[in-house]
């Protein structure tokens, strides 16, 4: 059997309207083709829709029980349109996001915002995980975006790199803060608050530090610098941390005007990636994210930078 949807819409208008002439002005076809199409449809189906006496069409029990069948399907293909022309302009669909901590709290929430804005129907699942999670749940298709630290390269990922410099956030009344860049030797035997030994921050801040001789002081040893914010703000101690913490966390918030942000010496890199699975098409609605998400990173480069750049002058 081969039906088309023109046979069903044309045979519901018929059933709708009573005659073979009045149909054929509803679908904009003419009277012999509308009728030459319903003797088709019988033909397909192998029974009658409509009894034929005098010019006048009069519809079978098996018309209506047909017309109940076309209605569902009609209707059912309807929402299927409505729900793809959501899809094509991003107001339906689902979007998996896996977030590093560090960005988890304001920095991509912040961009889900104004991105949402105009999509009502668009589901989003923002789950927090470690980066080396999210890169194994991307790879295997449970995200469809990561936003990490950068991972080392697999194929089973795809991924754009962002090298971001860490900087130094203090009480702004902390001597260091009076020049515009902070070494190791300003912070020689100072409470820090530093990363597990592990991270990439953390070997690099030790590396630093006793290659300029200076006593690294770790007062407080932590599993994101989020965490060590309020430390910091209570003066208890210094931080050089990730751009995405000092952004989200301190150039947007309250605490901007009591904690000092600087440029930190020998430059300390903690760079982030956007990942997507290598063997899977991007929906519309994550490469029109991933693109904010892009924008997001830049902005927020040139927004430190710029703050840097000022104190510098």
């Amino acid at each position: 059997m081969n039906l088309s949807l023109r046979q069903l819409t044309t045979f519901r208008e018929v059933m709708r309207l009573g005659t073979i002439s009045e149909a054929a002005r509803s679908v904009g076809r003419t009277q012999p083709a509308v009728s030459s199409m319903m003797h088709t449809l019988e033909e397909e189906l192998g029974f009658a829709l409509f009894v034929r006496e005098k010019g006048r069409l009069t519809a079978t029990p098996e018309a209506f029980f047909f017309l109940d069948e076309c209605d569902e399907i009609l209707e059912r293909v309807e929402r299927s349109k409505r729900t793809l022309r959501r899809i094509s302009t991003l107001q339906s669909g689902r979007l998996r996001i896996g977030c590093h901590p560090a960005a988890s709290s304001v920095f991509v929430p912040r961009l889900l915002t104004g991105f949402l804005a105009d999509k009502p129907s668009l589901e989003v699942s923002l789950i927090t995980h470690s980066s080396e999670m999210i890169e194994d749940l991307v790879a295997s298709l449970q995200f469809d975006i990561g936003f990490t630290e950068t991972p080392e390269s697999r194929s089973a990922l795809q991924q754009s790199d962002f090298d971001l410099e860490c900087v130094c956030l203090m009480k702004s009344n902390h001597p260091a803060a009076q020049g515009t860049t902070v070494t190791p030797e300003m912070l020689d035997g100072e409470p820090m608050a530093v990363l597990f030994d592990a991270h990439k921050t953390a070997v690099q801040t030790r590396a630093v530090f006793q290659a300029a001789g200076c006593r690294l002081n770790t007062r407080f040893e932590l599993r994101t610098f989020a965490s060590g914010l309020e430390f910091v703000e209570a003066g208890l101690c210094v931080m050089v941390c990730d751009m995405i913490t000092a952004y989200s966390q301190v150039l947007n918030s309250p605490r901007a005007e009591c904690l000092a942000i600087r440029r930190f010496r020998p430059r300390i890199s903690n760079s982030v990636s956007i990942l997507t699975p290598s063997y899977a098409t991007c929906s519309l609605a994550a490469d029109a994210f991933i693109a904010e998400l892009e924008k997001g990173v830049v902005t927020m480069k040139h927004h430190i930078d710029e703050v840097l750049g000022l104190q510098d002058s």
